[in-house]
């Protein structure tokens, strides 16, 4: 930290004074949330380059764990609590407020209780009408209002500076999303990354932005861009190329996903488990054939959700190929049939999960097998379905003989 101008104590130790690499970035800002270091880097130079450091190290990066706006504002003062409220009180019992030095009270009348909602400061029910904002509190507990004893506007003394209310404007939601400029600036010495989730800058993410990112980490595991549609074919030729340890990708909601662009995916990237190409709608049964012959022995889990062109063959080729498959989404494949489902049913042994919902030419028959198996399917048996029904309508299921 740099000097502030005060001596330091004997015997204590700054932050800074620790040593950054073997203390500092691997036990402490490791554990500081990475919208929390965007700040402590604007507090002195040597904070900048600590933060740098570590960003220059950096395994993991998430944008949505950054939160990149203003700066928030110091609170200058707020209103004192108004206090409990109370049952209205007559203004006969109110304590008449003090005149001048001197002069007496002015004693109250039954005849002014009669003033109640014809008296400006008074509302119907005997209570002051006007918001906590508008009264200041005597010291000795009254409320001064109205006229003195000659007829003037009493002046309201000045609040003190502690009970000073100032407004202050709401902070902006950014949300999220950060700019180009900030991202660039934070991944700009990043070369250790292992996992990188960009799913918030899906607006204005371009391959300019990505590709030399790609190009320094190729030790990249895990890439997620689900909705980024501004990217294109030379983003997933970069990923491919660059980063052959690559693992786990989602490429959800990406339209320009194609099957050359797939073809490229399949044949540089030996470690590929998991994959995520829901709603890529340019894909087609030759695609994922292709996919599934590359890189099925590796696949654990796959997802082909809202694809109106993938049907039976795809199907039966990934069953063909993909042992060890465990997670397939088939969501809204309308092509999809009950003889893809039962091929699956005989070629993966290790599936555990299976997403049909909306697959109309998808059978009970050919999804039985598995759920004897213990697969968990997203559709519920038609007996069940049947029960529900009744059960919802009348609600005398519980006494129909379903063995009739």
């Amino acid at each position: 930290m740099e000097p502030s101008g005060g001596e330091q104590e004997p015997g204590a130790v700054r932050l800074l004074d620790l040593p950054w690499e073997d203390v500092l970035l691997p036990h402490v800002l490791s554990r500081v949330p990475l919208s929390q270091l965007l700040r402590l880097q604007r507090v002195s130079r040597a904070f900048r380059a600590l933060v740098q450091l570590h960003l220059a190290g950096l395994r993991r990066f998430d944008a949505a764990q950054v939160s990149w706006g203003p700066e928030p504002r110091p609170d200058l003062g707020t209103a004192p609590a108004p206090p409990p409220a109370q049952p209205p009180v007559p203004l006969c019992t109110l304590p008449d407020p003090p005149g001048p030095p001197g002069m007496p009270r002015k004693r109250s009348t039954q005849r002014e209780s009669t003033l109640q909602g014809r008296v400006p400061g008074i509302n119907s029910e005997g209570s002051w009408g006007l918001p906590w904002e508008g009264r200041w509190q005597a010291p000795e507990g009254r409320l001064l209002l109205g006229k003195n004893s000659s007829g003037a506007d009493r002046q309201r003394p000045p609040c003190p500076r502690h009970q000073l209310k100032v407004e202050v404007p709401p902070r902006p939601q950014v949300g999220p999303q950060i700019p180009r400029a900030a991202l660039s600036r934070l991944l700009r010495d990043a070369e250790r990354l292992q996992e990188l989730a960009l799913a918030p800058c899906h607006e204005w993410l371009s391959d300019e932005d990505l590709v030399p990112v790609l190009a320094r980490n190729p030790q990249l595991r895990s890439v997620a861009l689900a909705g980024c549609g501004q990217l294109s074919r030379r983003t997933l030729g970069a990923l491919a190329e660059g980063c052959p340890r690559l693992q786990r990708l989602s490429l959800a909601h990406c339209d320009w996903v194609d099957g050359l662009a797939l073809r490229g995916l399949a044949d540089r990237c030996p470690a590929l488990k998991e994959l995520d190409l829901t709603a890529c709608r340019q894909l087609k049964d030759e695609a994922i054939v292709y996919l599934a012959q590359r890189r099925g022995a590796g696949l654990r889990s796959l997802s082909l959700a809202v694809n109106a062109n993938v049907g039976d063959a795809a199907v039966q080729e990934l069953a063909r190929n993909c042992p060890i498959l465990e997670h397939l989404d088939l969501t809204g494949c309308l092509r999809v049939g009950s003889d893809g489902v039962r091929t699956l049913a005989e070629y993966c042994p290790a599936l555990r999960s299976l997403r049909v919902r909306h697959c109309h030419h998808v059978a009970e028959p050919s999804l039985s097998r598995l759920r004897k198996r213990g697969v968990d399917i997203d559709v519920e048996p038609p007996l069940h379905q049947a029960l529900v029904l009744l059960q919802d309508m009348a609600g005398f299921a519980p006494f129909v003989n379903l063995q009739v």
